[in-house]
């Protein structure tokens, strides 16, 4: 059982957000970078499913070479082999040329699964999986909180409203992973998995390599471009009910507030 997981490097959900100059993108520096925690999940469940059933588990990840560490914390973890797509602008062609290069790259690896976050904490925008699957022709089962792999199929839960559902393909297929900390409890790295991770392969393709165009990947050409970005709107200060009324007229000032000020009941 060969598994590729699509990883993206993401900013620390705690990092400090500020708008640059141009209004249309962050000011990174002093970012911290990680594992975007939805391919975290991800890489838990390939090698979950590597140990029940064997085989590779291949990383692939896209971007400057700052990707490499997060790239080497999934190796660590125990994923046997990388690739980079090497493409530092990547991300400012568009979603489309994103899903399109990586694409590209699992073509060349012709594995049986491919797994990825249902979503990104950056931009949150949960397309990467199921155009990925598009551009493959493959069939994407999204939002996976349980799998089983028996060889020639897949099949996984999803959770609905008020319940689950379960979802079943022929291979190959694609599928994206939800869920919580809870649900897949990312491992962590081990000493000598650190150690093991500086020497797995890691190969590193441009988009010659796989085949494209150079000249379609700019940014003139994305289909979706950001326009602008701004900070939400800063929250009114609370409000304190009058100290100096009893309990009783404490609760009758708060009903008076909610009803004809907060206008909420």
């Amino acid at each position: 059982m060969n598994i590729v997981v699509v990883l993206k490097q993401t900013p620390d959900t705690e990092s400090v957000i500020r708008i640059a100059s141009d209004g249309k993108s962050v000011v990174s520096d002093g970012f911290k970078w990680i594992i975007n925690p939805y391919d975290e999940f991800a890489v838990e469940a390939a090698l979950r499913l590597k140990q029940q059933l064997g085989g590779t588990v291949t990383i692939l990840s896209y971007g400057p070479q700052r990707v490499v560490e997060s790239i080497r914390t999934a190796l660590a973890m125990g994923a046997d082999n990388a690739v980079l797509i090497a493409e530092d602008a990547l991300e400012s062609y568009g979603r489309l040329k994103v899903a399109k290069a990586v694409a590209a790259a699992i073509k060349e690896l012709n594995p049986d699964l491919v797994f990825c976050g249902s979503r990104a904490v950056d931009y949150d925008m949960a397309q990467r999986g199921p155009m990925v699957a598009e551009f493959l022709g493959w069939p994407h089962l999204a939002l996976a909180v349980s799998i089983e792999c028996d060889g020639s199929k897949v099949s996984i839960q999803r959770p609905i409203e008020g319940g689950k559902v379960t979802m079943e393909s022929t291979l190959p297929a694609l599928v994206t992973f939800g869920g919580s900390h809870a649900v897949w409890n990312p491992r962590y790295a081990s000493l000598p998995g650190i150690m093991k991770a500086k020497k797995k392969p890691l190969a590193t393709k441009t988009l010659a390599d796989l085949g494209l165009d150079a000249s379609e990947f700019v940014p003139e050409k994305a289909k979706v471009r950001v326009l602008s970005l701004e900070m939400p709107p800063e929250r009114a200060p609370g409000r304190i009910i009058n100290g100096g009324l009893d309990t009783e007229g404490k609760a009758r000032e708060l009903v008076r507030v909610l009803h004809e000020e907060a206008k909420v009941i």
